[in-house]
């Protein structure tokens, strides 16, 4: 099997390092649930939660697996505001500083957990870096972890990671979660793909153009209810704002949002189908791209999504330090 030393884009998280994953994924949940406490595995591991942008469930998750794996964890939860960045120090000097680079048993971390706003930031910190870093989220560019624990929801879900539709609904624009998903997916034969956006929210150039070179059966449309009949899996995000200048197409969203959206309709017209319904989080609760009157029902399983982050980012962090000591 490959070596992952830093961990940056889908792409290199191929079948056999996505199945060793999963598979050690599946034997930490079977700890957690049986209350087994602190595991070794990262013991004498110091990780380093950077995050320049806010997260609940990612920052949480990592750390998480690093404490439940025996590691210890430093953090900031806005490195944008409570850093040296905000004096004017660059990314590539802050993670020189933290891996060591200038005196390596100075280190003040072994692993690096880095989100940032801007997009190539995390291959920016691998090329300085001493230490492994993992993209926790960089820009509107990709956040290859989620998509791990987002796969490893739908092998739950369906038994399988072949031959079932997904339409993925929303921003997938500005969505970094939707381009990690597709890559890592359009390595399973029988994957077909929907992808539901608002006007000027569709997916990027070079996503497109990546499906079409691997022959990726997949279609663009503007409604949820033309394809989550069709769907398997469906997988909602939220339309990212922050990243969003022309106001004007926000408002047009805003005026057709229920073609974007899981309400009591496209649960119905689901049923016959048994789609499930995921989501990155959070849910945006202006917006409410899964209505409050289904998000508790048997086929929505973002809450489940979610939990699964732990084991999953408990396997990837395992993967990496095993990695390291080889």
């Amino acid at each position: 099997m490959e070596k992952i030393h830093h961990l940056i884009k889908a792409e290199q998280l191929t079948p056999p390092i996505i199945g060793w994953i999963f598979q050690k994924a599946e034997e930490f949940e079977k700890k957690l649930q049986q209350k087994a406490g602190s595991l070794e595995n990262l013991k004498g591991a110091t990780v380093c939660s950077l995050f320049y942008e806010e997260s609940t469930r990612t920052r949480f998750s990592f750390e998480r697996a690093v404490y439940n794996l025996g590691g210890t964890v430093i953090s900031t939860e806005n490195a944008a505001q409570f850093s040296a960045a905000n004096k004017g120090e660059s990314l590539e000097h802050t993670i020189k500083i933290i891996s060591g680079a200038g005196l390596p048993h100075g280190r003040y971390a072994d692993i690096i957990i880095l989100r940032h706003p801007e997009t190539g930031a995390a291959q920016k910190a691998a090329l300085v870096s001493k230490v492994p870093v993992i993209n926790a989220g960089d820009g509107s560019g990709e956040h290859p972890s989620q998509a791990l624990l987002d796969a490893y929801t739908f092998k739950k879900l369906l038994g399988r990671l072949e031959k079932f539709n997904i339409c993925f609904v929303g921003d997938l624009k500005f969505s970094r979660v939707i381009g990690s998903d597709a890559i890592l997916l359009s390595q399973y034969p029988g994957i077909k793909m929907f992808f539901v956006s608002p006007k000027g929210f569709g997916i990027k150039d070079e996503l497109r153009s990546s499906l079409q070179k691997k022959n990726i059966a997949f279609e663009e449309t503007d409604d949820i209810k033309k394809v989550i009949e069709k769907s398997d899996i469906g997988y909602i995000v939220r339309v990212q704002k922050n990243r969003v200048a022309d106001q004007a197409l926000l408002e047009e969203y805003r005026q057709n949002k229920d073609n974007f959206a899981v309400t009591e309709e496209v649960y119905r017209m689901s049923e016959k189908r048994g789609t499930f319904f995921c989501h990155p989080m959070p849910v945006d609760e202006r917006e409410k791209e899964i209505r409050p009157e289904v998000e508790n029902l048997p086929r929505i399983k973002m809450f489940e999504q979610a939990g699964y982050g732990i084991p999953v980012r408990m396997a990837l962090l395992d993967l990496i330090w095993q990695n390291q000591k080889i």
